[in-house]
């Protein structure tokens, strides 16, 4: 799937980044363009990956490029004054040759939480392409204001986007961790996980074909009608083969020696798609109830087979309930590792969601007190002093 990709503040920059570095090394043809949206200079000055000509610096005559700190509120302001300057990069990408726009943001800070709808908004009124986006919820140990801004952009986000992916912080920082060091693994995973999703049927000549293809329709229909979705993955290692072992070795079975290792071919996919599902997802649910699902099995090709899919799909049926679950194979010559990847699309059982809707609402009834506060606080201050100033006299 070939994607128009813009990060729109700092979380946002650098999970494009990433995109474009893992796009690179791996040759996947994924990222068709790049663009960085910040209000902050200093964010735009250390990617190293986006191009310097598609980095949009906004905000300019308000912040001095300095950054909204975490005034969302202000963050959308700017982004719907600059919108001119974020149509100008925009303008560059060749919108005929990408499937869809993904949208990237950090939905805790200002400039990403408050902007990233507003640009979906606008991307879904100019252009025909879907539009998505993917939204990184903050952990809780974040701070009130973080949480506050991830609710309200959260539930802004995916009324203007054809679907939102989410990626939940809070699910995966690890204890102890350091916070660079945690955003940066975050980062990773994030990427290695959408990488080998969005990069199944981008198949070039003299690469592997798959034996039930998952191309840019097979995504765009699983993501079809909207709401929030979560990736699940699930990985293990394996030794390739030295021996030519591709499409028509797998139509044909191979030799009568290979029964067993078809056998056990099966069963690893098979248990690597209830891993991925049951396992940590990006955001994670209640699988029970997605609206749809896909799941992509990628790896070297003779560890690949068309009955392992099959019973994970249908697996997946029956756990999800849904009848619209699709299945595929992307294969990847020297991985060194066969990965499934399972897209859960409109999935409503998310305690997180919850959880963060409802800390909002006390942050913000804790602000309203807080301001109360202050303001008791000023008038007693002010009658004390008259106070004083009456007994002088």
């Amino acid at each position: 799937m070939k994607l128009a990709m813009i990060g729109f503040g700092q979380a946002g920059g650098k999970i494009v980044d990433k995109f474009v570095e893992y796009d690179e090394r791996h040759e996947a043809d994924i990222v068709r363009a790049a663009v960085a949206v910040n209000t902050a200079k200093a964010d735009l000055l250390g990617l190293e990956h986006i191009p310097t000509d598609q980095r949009v610096l906004i905000g300019q005559s308000r912040v001095k490029g300095h950054g909204v700190g975490a005034d969302n509120e202000l963050g959308a302001e700017i982004a719907e004054e600059d919108i001119d300057e974020i149509q100008g990069a925009i303008d560059a990408i060749p919108v005929h040759e990408v499937d869809a726009f993904l949208v990237v943001s950090g939905l805790g800070g200002g400039t990403g939480s408050g902007g990233a709808p507003v640009l979906s908004k606008h991307l879904k009124r100019i252009y025909t392409e879907p539009v998505y986006g993917l939204g990184v919820l903050p952990g809780s140990d974040e701070g009130g204001i973080y949480t506050l801004n991830a609710a309200r952009s959260f539930q802004t986000f995916v009324r203007e986007v054809d679907n939102l992916l989410v990626f939940d912080n809070d699910a995966w920082r690890k204890t102890g961790e350091s916070v660079q060091g945690g955003y940066d693994e975050i980062n990773e995973e994030i990427v290695k996980r959408f990488g080998i999703l969005f990069g199944a049927g981008e198949v070039d000549q003299g690469q592997e074909v798959a034996e039930s293809v998952v191309d840019s329709s097979e995504i765009i229909n699983t993501l079809e009608g909207g709401g929030v979705s979560t990736v699940g993955y699930a990985s293990e290692t394996v030794e390739e083969s030295g021996g030519s072992n591709g499409l028509l070795s797998r139509l044909t079975g191979g030799d009568d020696d290979d029964d067993l290792d078809t056998a056990h071919t099966t069963n690893r996919i098979t248990s690597l798609v209830r891993k991925a599902a049951l396992g940590r997802l990006t955001l994670p649910c209640e699988i029970e109830g997605a609206e749809r699902a896909l799941l992509v099995m990628a790896g070297p090709p003779e560890h690949l087979n068309r009955k392992g899919i099959e019973r994970g799909r249908k697996w997946l049926e029956e756990q999800t309930g849904s009848m619209e679950v699709r299945g595929g194979d992307y294969p990847v010559t020297g991985s060194g590792f066969v990965a499934g990847v399972i897209l859960l699309s409109g999935v409503t059982n998310v305690p997180r969601i919850k959880e963060l809707q409802q800390v909002a609402i006390e942050a913000q009834d804790n602000i309203d007190e807080i301001k109360q506060e202050s303001e008791e606080n000023l008038d007693d201050l002010v009658n004390d002093d008259e106070d004083e100033l009456e007994s002088l006299f």
